[in-house]
Parts: C-alpha cells; sequence; structure tokens
C-alpha cells in the first residue's frame, strides 16, 4: 500500500502556479501567442516533474476530455458520463461504438512511455513506418513540430482527425523531453481549426495550447490535493486487496467495483468507504452501474 511521504506534503504546499500574465494578456499575433503558450508550456513542464502530481491518472483525465472533443468534432453527442460508459461498463464481447472506440484510442496513447511502436499499438490502423515518417516531419520549435504533424497528417488521411492529434500531441511531447504523450490539443482547438493551413494552424495551436495547458495545470494540482488525501486514508482501509485497488484509483479517470481486485460485495463497500471518508466520488450519480473515481 502506498502513503503520503512527508515531502509530498510539502510539494503541494509548493506546487508552482501559473503566472497571472500568462492568462491575463491577449494575444493576437502568432509571436504574442507563441510567447505565451511557450511560457505555459514551460510552466506545465515544471508542474509535471513533481512527484505529487500522479502523473498516469492525469493523462487519463486529460485522455478523456480530448476524446470528449473528438467526438464532439465528428457531430455526435456523446460527453463525458457517456463516454465512462462505454469504457468502463464494456462486458466480455461486447462492442465500444464510435465514441468509445475514440476513447480508447486517446487512453491506449497515454498508457506507455512515447515511441513508434507504443503509438502503433495504440492505432492498429496506421503501420509503425508511416508513423515514424509523420513524427519525424516536425521540424522547429516544439508547438511548431506538432503544427506540421497536424497539417500533414490530416493532408493524407483527411478523415483521420484522432490520429492526427494523437500523433500531434506526440510530436510535442517528443519535442519537449516527456516520456509521454500528455492530451493537449485537442481540448482546446475548434472543428474549423482542423482545416487550417501553414501559419493559421499554428496560431489556432498556440491559441489551444494555452487554454488547454492552464486547465491541465489547474487538474494536475486538484488531483495532487485529491491523491494526496486518499494516500492519507488508506491506512484505514481492512479490506484484502484494498492497497492494489488504491493503487488503482491513483492510476485510472474512473473505475467501475467489478474491475478492482476484491469480491463484487466487497468492492462495493470499498467503494462506499471510500466515498464516506472523502477520497474518491461517485461520479455517475445513478444508483446503479456506478463508476467511480479520485
Amino acid at each position: 500500500m502506498t502513503f503520503t511521504r512527508p515531502d509530498h506534503i510539502s510539494d503541494l504546499d509548493t506546487l508552482p502556479r501559473m503566472p497571472a500574465w500568462v492568462t491575463s494578456v491577449r494575444g493576437e499575433t502568432l509571436e504574442d501567442v507563441a510567447f505565451l503558450s511557450g511560457a505555459a508550456l514551460a510552466h506545465l513542464h515544471l508542474v509535471l516533474g513533481r512527484d505529487c502530481v500522479p502523473q498516469t491518472l492525469l493523462r487519463d483525465r486529460l485522455a478523456l476530455r480530448a476524446a470528449e472533443a473528438c467526438v464532439g468534432f465528428s457531430g455526435r453527442p456523446e460527453r463525458a458520463g457517456a463516454l465512462r460508459d462505454a469504457v468502463h461498463l464494456l462486458r466480455p464481447g461486447d462492442l465500444p461504438g464510435p465514441a468509445g472506440e475514440t476513447c480508447l484510442l486517446w487512453r491506449r496513447a497515454v498508457e506507455r512511455p512515447m515511441s513508434v511502436k507504443a503509438l502503433a499499438r495504440a492505432l492498429p490502423t496506421l503501420e509503425p513506418g508511416q508513423i515514424a515518417a509523420w513524427i519525424d516531419a516536425g521540424q522547429g520549435a516544439p508547438v511548431t513540430r506538432a503544427a506540421m504533424v497536424l497539417e500533414l497528417v490530416l493532408k493524407e488521411r483527411p478523415r483521420a482527425d484522432v490520429p492526427a492529434l494523437i500523433l500531434a500531441d506526440g510530436a510535442l511531447a517528443q519535442a519537449l523531453g516527456w516520456d509521454h504523450v500528455v492530451p493537449l490539443l485537442a481540448a482546446g482547438l475548434k472543428r474549423a481549426d482542423l482545416r487550417k493551413r501553414g501559419d493559421d494552424l499554428r496560431l489556432a495551436c498556440h491559441h489551444a495550447l494555452l487554454s488547454s495547458v492552464v486547465e491541465a495545470v489547474r487538474q494536475a494540482a486538484d488531483l495532487a490535493r485529491r491523491a494526496a488525501h486518499l494516500n492519507a486514508v488508506a491506512p484505514k482501509l481492512r479490506a484484502k486487496g484494498s492497497g492494489e485497488a488504491v493503487e488503482m484509483f491513483l492510476t485510472r479517470d474512473a473505475m467501475a467495483p467489478s474491475a478492482l481486485p476484491l469480491p463484487d460485495r466487497a468492492a462495493r463497500r470499498l467503494c462506499d468507504r471510500l466515498v464516506e471518508l472523502g477520497a474518491v466520488r461517485e461520479l455517475t450519480g445513478r444508483d446503479t452501474f456506478r463508476l467511480y473515481g479520485v
């Protein structure tokens, strides 16, 4: 079982805050917006380096946000709650449907350390060689590279919005030296932005990253606090397998009790106990088929 160390508590107190000028200044030119998005990304880089931030959980939650945006681009009505249901309430042999598949693509993209092999596993309809060629096509500063990859993939595969955005985030992560894909672009872009080219697309990407990074930093701080609380109450849990269950909650956006390493009744009791302790939340508002998350 994992417990919060004292240095994690001090990390929470010193988690860097986004400078006010990054969000208060309204950039209009490409140069101004590039400066602001660069400052925001540099700040996120610091936040992602803090041990108190549950990195895997943050990526999974950002993946859900990216999937919700991509489903919206396709004109479908599903939002976060429906996507969680499509992924976490699947029974053996069930198909997730188009929206659920989009969510699964994003979740697979962030699970493993960034590599062409990992991206090919997440995007099985694409050849590894093609993925490598697209990722390597980006040149220049990180956001410019990401925009170039996004433009190139969509030029060659006009309907491949989800793979294009995943690969663009992959190019950004590679340029910034991050170990994993961090979903950022999709949640900040508009559907019309995906048809832009050149400087117009770069400007849209800078704007998108500025807004998405602010939200990612907010979520990182929130999840750090929630993870610290979950670890703090973990010693109160007596059920066998509760330690493994806590680890699972610290890495996944949502969990069905049936996914926990406990008998069904014990799993439900554990979830209820964690809600009672304020360590996890019930995410659906339903009496049945419930999902829980930090």
